[in-house]
């Protein structure tokens, strides 16, 4: 029995259209990083250092999200048959692994400097947080709106987001050092940034891992969808039903679906009270319905599961 196939290749995943502006944030980053790393040797800072380090990690996964979006743009192959979609998500999995990294590094440093707490030039240490804050606020802006079509785009707009509040903490801890001289916030600084960082790591870890282990993506109900086919006209039956994620934007779905008699082709010019084939309806129903644009089906009659294999449900 042929297969037939209902297919909409619209790979307008969010990531490639932000392109320029995470390049900008990366610039942005960058300079943060600088300056951060200078305020940090000024005022012997570990909550500036701490800042500066995280600012390293996130302009190293912005350069990496960068890298991404342009290998992601090359055209499909032959042999790669998707293209080289998947490494935005593999970069967002190695941008958490090394935000993790970070995190664990500054909680061993904070926990050192709480017992021998050093000297801190507060006022060289706010001065340089607020510059920190600034331009971590002008990053935001510009990721905001790309934060909600593209996983790297999210992972970029957190860290910056993560940024922003390190140097909040950082401000918050210089004024307590200046008013107050407790020479402890600091190190309670530099933790909070670290502590920070662990939510956004879980969170994009375990998205970027649902996306390689080909889960559903989220907001999708298999069961909700079965009925939208079985509610198609001229459809008896589906399984091997299939919904996951290629990338950022790009839900992909795969089913075999029996047809009544006289119902498994295209055409369905013949077949009284027709007014669109099978496909045409399915394809339909799933892109408005599911945001679904990909879908490929395999059209069969009654009777054909018997002879597919075990692996089949």
């Amino acid at each position: 029995m042929g297969a037939g196939h209902g297919h909409s290749h619209g790979h307008g995943h969010g990531a490639g259209a932000h392109r320029s502006r995470l390049l900008v944030v990366l610039a942005i980053t960058a300079a943060v990083v600088v300056v951060q790393i200078l305020g940090g040797v000024l005022s012997g800072s570990l909550a500036l250092l701490a800042d500066a380090g995280h600012a390293f990690t996130d302009a190293a996964g912005l350069l990496i999200a960068v890298l991404a979006v342009t290998f992601a743009a090359l055209p499909a192959t032959s042999q790669r048959t998707f293209g080289y979609l998947r490494l935005e998500i593999l970069a967002a999995v190695f941008n958490a692994t090394l935000l993790a990294v970070v995190a664990v590094f500054v909680l061993i440093e904070a926990a050192r400097r709480w017992s021998d707490p050093p000297e801190v030039a507060g006022g060289t240490m706010l001065a340089f947080a607020l510059v920190g804050l600034v331009a971590n606020a002008v990053g935001l802006l510009l990721l905001s709106r790309g934060a909600k079509e593209s996983l790297n785009v999210r992972g970029a707009y957190l860290e910056v987001l993560g940024d922003l509040l390190g140097s909040a903490a950082v401000i918050v801890a210089a004024v307590v050092l200046l008013t107050t001289g407790y020479a402890r916030a600091d190190a309670i600084a530099s933790a909070a940034v670290a502590l920070m960082i662990v939510p956004r790591v879980w969170s994009l870890l375990r998205e970027a891992i649902d996306v390689l282990l080909e889960a559903t993506p989220r907001g999708v109900d298999v069961a909700h969808v079965r009925d939208h086919i079985l509610a198609t006209p001229g459809v008896l039956d589906v399984h091997d039903l299939h919904v996951w994620t290629i990338t950022s934007g790009l839900p992909v779905m795969s089913a075999h679906i029996v047809v009544e008699p006289g119902r498994s082709t295209t055409d369905c010019a013949d077949t009284p009270g027709c007014e669109s084939s099978i496909l045409d309806t399915l394809r339909d129903c799933l892109a408005e319905h599911f945001d679904v644009e990909h879908s490929t089906f395999q059209l069969e009659p009654a009777g054909h599961r018997a002879h597919e294999d075990a692996v089949h449900h």
